[in-house]
């Protein structure tokens, strides 16, 4: 049977290693790009969820967040600028996956009450950050990928039983465009020192992750967080 995948934050980098590692006769996949709407919007997600069970024929077997962004917040910032961006990051980080990982429940327990009990996969892209923070200037990036740990774990115990499962994926630096401009502006050397692999995670390591999450997992994983950071966190 066809696997329908709904994939958020595709355009690049981590995201479009997913979606490419997807990508085959087997799944339909509907991947989505900041083009495709504004996260920060509160009315966008339910959007985004209704566009893509249309477009897979009112199915969505699979859920992958991995829209997110990674913006400084000065600590000595004006006061509403720091809260306008701590707002703006857990809207697009955590409030967005919520919604969407909300309406992936409702939908297959709803197949469910008609009789197809095949439940559904989440897989949340989180970060290193959940568990060792990050930057000064990153306060509610740390938090939100943590609220996003904890939301995982949440959904894993409360609808296993109904056969739907749950993962998350805790990449540290992962080489993409987002990762490059933070590794030049705390000083690379430094900062790959600290990675006992000695260099940060390819994205197609971590698409390959997710695929695996989403498709062949076993359904007692469910509830895992899998770290990609090279070593340089260990729980």
């Amino acid at each position: 049977m066809t696997t329908h995948i709904l994939l958020t934050g595709a355009s690049r980098g981590i995201g479009a290693a997913i979606a490419a590692a997807l990508s085959t006769p087997s799944n339909r996949l509907v991947a989505l790009s900041s083009k495709d709407g504004d996260l920060a919007d509160p009315s966008t997600p339910a959007r985004v969820w209704d566009d893509a069970l249309a477009r897979l024929d009112g199915r969505i077997d699979v859920l992958i967040n991995n829209a997110g962004v990674f913006e400084a917040n000065p600590l000595d910032g004006a006061a509403a600028e720091w809260t306008d961006g701590w707002n703006r990051t857990m809207q697009i980080n955590l409030t967005a996956s919520a919604e969407l990982c909300r309406r992936a429940v409702l939908h297959w327990q709803e197949r469910a009450r008609d009789g197809d009990n095949s439940g559904g996969r989440i897989v949340n892209i989180a970060s290193r950050a959940a568990y060792r923070g990050d930057s000064p200037a990153h306060w509610h990036y740390a938090a939100s990928k943590a609220g996003m740990v904890a939301m995982t774990k949440t959904i894993a115990r409360a609808y296993a039983k109904e056969g739907i499962l749950a993962f998350a994926i805790c990449p540290g630096f992962t080489m993409t465009g987002m990762a490059d401009d933070y590794l030049a502006s705390r000083g690379g050397d430094k900062l790959l020192a600290d990675i006992p692999l000695g260099r940060v995670a390819m994205p197609g390591e971590v698409g390959e992750m997710a695929r695996w999450c989403a498709l062949d997992a076993p359904p007692s994983m469910t509830g895992a967080v899998l770290d990609v950071n090279g070593a340089s966190y260990v729980r």
